[in-house]
């Protein structure tokens, strides 16, 4: 079975926290208000800072901050920064293991394509899409409705 870690399923509702403001966040803040306990959400942000999804700002007034948004940041981006590159099996390119069976492998080499396809497929969600996934859809307000104005309409006399 293909499973993410739970650091990576923490590091992504950490960053959708992160989106709510503008304002730098701290980690105790962004614990309160997951439910994650802060050492690890420490952790997650000390690894997306490395991995250059988020910003530290050090002082009184410090805390973390995305450098891009949502909607830029793949799916895919957060997984390699927590996990380190994309690979299903040993033998795929850009693997940081190796295979014990390398010389005798009948499919060596042929994971490429898979691995290739599951890459695309993450970095074609992004966070936003995540975000928007989880609102359900009975409160979802349409981008068009959401800029309409109400009007008042009286019945005729």
């Amino acid at each position: 079975m293909l499973r993410l870690s739970k650091l990576t399923d923490y590091a992504v509702v950490v960053l959708v926290r992160l989106a709510d403001t503008e304002r730098v966040q701290t980690s105790p803040g962004i614990a309160a208000t997951t439910g994650i306990p802060e050492p690890t959400v420490a952790k997650v942000l000390k690894t997306l800072a490395a991995g250059g999804l988020v910003g530290s700002q050090r002082g009184a007034r410090g805390g973390y901050r995305l450098l891009r948004p949502l909607a830029a940041i793949p799916v895919a981006d957060v997984i390699a920064a927590i996990d380190g590159p994309i690979a299903l099996a040993a033998c795929v390119d850009g693997s940081l293991t190796e295979c014990e069976s390398q010389g005798l492998c009948p499919v060596r080499g042929r994971w490429d394509p898979v691995n290739d396809a599951i890459h695309q497929a993450l970095s074609s969600i992004t966070l936003a899409d995540m975000q928007e996934a989880a609102i359900p859809r009975a409160f979802r307000v349409p981008a068009r409705a959401a800029r309409v104005q109400p009007t008042l309409v009286l019945p005729a006399e």
